[in-house]
């Protein structure tokens, strides 16, 4: 994933915020914290120090891929001079927040990390655009599609895995759906409706499917069609990520890193 950075924001106004969930919370967390700092003079080696870490455990903390116990962000705003204790109370409940699990870990025993932090991004999108090569997005698959697709990528799962695999894809559809729905702009291959995955009823209900999404005034569906010629992204599917909070940059996945 990479990242472009954009503004600030407040943590109170991020964690009342109702598409907060905790990865985004980690980010601001994470980028609030360097911000004081980097405003101090403060390296990391020294910051590091203060909560019994290292340069590398202010790094991962500052960029959102791990937690932050309470008292390691005591500890940080203590050595960063922030004495308001309105101010610290912030900073504390958003590293409480920060660290309370996602809905989707209760699939981590058919989800790897990096498919981890890409859910805890789209539920806090306000922005989702996407192009796949080769499938529909796994956010507009139907279940008949999703089960051929998950087949083809896990031919070693028994059913019960494959089954859990097409739960957690189906809940994951649920963000389209919400009263703060994310705005979907997905560009499709025309290679992936042309090629056939299942029957043609699988495909038939898939089509039907996009017609009826495309409907939706959160979702825009575009095809790409041969007859464009080559892409920049013919490598493979990409996704980037807009964020309402002026302190969170845009994301971009790439499923092939």
């Amino acid at each position: 994933m990479g990242a472009q950075p954009r503004r600030e924001a407040s943590p109170g106004r991020i964690q009342d915020h109702p598409r907060g969930g905790p990865t985004i919370l980690r980010i601001v967390l994470g980028t609030q914290l360097r911000r004081l700092r980097e405003e101090r003079g403060i390296s990391r080696e020294a910051a590091g120090e203060a909560i019994r870490g290292s340069h590398a455990k202010i790094s991962r903390l500052e960029l959102g891929r791990v937690g932050c116990k309470e008292r390691d962000v005591a500890d940080l705003l203590t050595l960063y001079e922030v004495w308001d204790r309105e101010e610290r109370e912030e900073y504390l409940e958003l590293a409480r927040h920060a660290g309370s699990p996602g809905w989707w870990q209760k699939y981590s025993d058919v989800m790897s990390p990096w498919f981890d932090r890409l859910l805890g991004l789209e539920e806090a999108a306000a922005m989702i655009r996407t192009y796949e090569v080769q499938f529909v997005p796994g956010l507009l698959q139907t279940r008949d599609y999703a089960r051929e697709v998950i087949r083809l990528g896990h031919p070693r799962d028994d059913s019960r895995r494959s089954e859990r695999r097409i739960e957690l894809r189906m809940e994951r559809q649920s963000i389209l759906d919400k009263p703060h729905s994310p705005r979907l702009w997905a560009v499709m291959d025309e290679a992936a409706l042309r090629r056939p995955l299942g029957s043609r009823q699988v495909m038939r209900a898939q089509l039907e499917h996009l017609i009826e999404a495309a409907r939706q005034p959160n979702i825009t569906l575009q095809i790409a069609p041969f007859s464009m010629g080559g892409l920049a992204a013919a490598g493979g599917p990409v996704t980037i990520l807009r964020f309402l909070e002026p302190d969170l940059p845009d994301i971009v996945y790439l499923e092939q890193l």
